[in-house]
């Protein structure tokens, strides 16, 4: 058996700067890891938060002409909404208001008329959205109107 063999001072000199040498870059890995991740941390806490809420007119709009689709008088949404707003206001009652609503704007059905008033008060004059309930309290639709649900069956009913 041949005896081991010495290894030279140098090639042990050099082994020992490898290892100190990749302990000493993971231990500046490690602070490094730290701090971008504290950075990256506080950048998020930091970034201001999107709060794009369209105006009500542009709420309202989109919501009375593209989603529901009705027809106002003179193609004028926005004024409409305002004027029944103006109504409720002068102290007009929730049946007074949904017998305008039905008779200048279609879909006049009473959950469209309905719908319109609700929301045209809730975007223009939420002040007066008490008033509203108020007025609509005891309200009874007109004797023939159809609920929205007359006529589906099943889940979409609600049964």
């Amino acid at each position: 058996m041949p005896a081991p063999r010495a290894i030279p001072a140098v090639r042990r000199l050099s082994e020992a700067n490898r290892f100190a040498s990749g302990r000493r870059r993971r231990s500046r890995a490690v602070p490094m890891l730290v701090f971008t991740t504290a950075m990256s941390a506080a950048a998020l806490v930091a970034a201001p938060q999107a709060s794009a809420v369209p105006s009500p007119d542009v709420d309202y709009l989109y919501n009375v002409s593209v989603r529901r689709h009705y027809n106002f008088p003179n193609g004028d949404a926005i004024g409409y909404g305002h004027g029944i707003c103006d109504k409720v206001g002068a102290g007009q009652s929730f049946a007074q208001v949904m017998g305008d609503v039905k008779n200048d704007v279609t879909p006049n059905d009473e959950y469209a008329a309905n719908y319109l008033v609700s929301y045209a008060v809730s975007q223009y004059c939420p002040e007066q959205i008490w008033q509203l309930r108020n007025s609509a309290a005891g309200y009874q639709p007109p004797p023939g109107t159809e609920s929205p649900v007359s006529g589906l069956q099943g889940d979409v009913a609600g049964k």
